[in-house]
């Protein structure tokens, strides 16, 4: 599906506000709301619009540590990598894994309470995960930009 322009203002629009309402969406880009709602259907449809969620915040829920870990494998083979992969992906700690081309072989993004709470992860979820040859975590002083909007328009 190729996006016209209304389609990207659709999409800017609920990725601002997930819970807009379809008539006040349709005023915000300019459409009727018959139209708007068989465009975001569309969309829907198709697999642009992939899911809706709430963004918590984490301060709020006493998960307002981020931490970043850095993970190299003792071997890089598919056997090596899909058994990792398997192992971390019940942890609810870890909430971004991504496999990297480079220095290390996967990179997390694992949300706990404080540092504390970290370490015991460490201890008992990330060091027992088969395979891994060395972990360097990452601590953010300070959080500068992050979003969940894709630039669209």
């Amino acid at each position: 599906m190729k996006l016209d322009q209304i389609d990207r203002r659709i999409l800017c629009a609920l990725q601002r506000n997930g819970k807009l309402q379809n008539n006040e969406l349709a005023e915000q880009i300019g459409l009727s709301a018959s139209p708007c709602l068989r465009r975001v259907k569309q969309l829907e449809d198709e697999g642009i619009i992939d899911q809706y969620v709430a963004l918590v915040n984490p301060h709020k829920v006493d998960l307002s540590l981020t931490v970043f870990a850095r993970i190299w494998l003792k071997s890089q083979d598919e056997q090596a990598v899909n058994r990792f992969i398997e192992s971390i992906m019940n942890i609810s700690e870890i909430v971004e894994c991504q496999l990297m081309a480079g220095d290390c072989d996967f990179f997390l993004r694992i949300v706990v309470s404080d540092l504390e709470a970290y370490r015991k992860f460490q201890i008992n979820h990330l060091n027992k995960i088969p395979g891994i040859q060395n972990v360097k975590t990452e601590i953010p002083l300070q959080k500068i930009k992050q979003t969940t909007a894709l630039p669209l328009d």
